[in-house]
């Protein structure tokens, strides 16, 4: 699947953006890139999961090799221990 189907799923289902990252140097993955995975929730996580939480329960289980910004609805990356309500508040 592609980055940018991922990330819009994601958004679908938690409520926040993302931005896909590449683990060794940090730099942005391109939209169009083939990821050959999905994000299999179809339920939000917990208001209470900080993104640090949801990181390394969600994320990390799916997307190895990879790292992810969440962000907030300026579009600015939000610390770890930002509680997912949070985010999601802010959209």
């Amino acid at each position: 699947m592609l980055v940018r189907n991922v990330e819009e799923k994601i958004k679908d289902v938690e409520g926040f953006q993302v931005n896909f990252l590449h683990q060794r140097s940090g730099s942005d993955v391109r939209g169009h890139k083939d990821i050959g995975g999905n994000y299999k929730y179809d339920y939000k996580a917990k208001n209470g999961y900080t993104v640090s939480n949801w990181i390394e329960n969600r994320f990390k289980n799916n997307f190895p090799g990879y790292d992810v910004e969440v962000l907030n609805g300026n579009g600015e990356p939000v610390p770890g221990n930002t509680k997912l309500e949070t985010v999601r508040s802010s959209y």
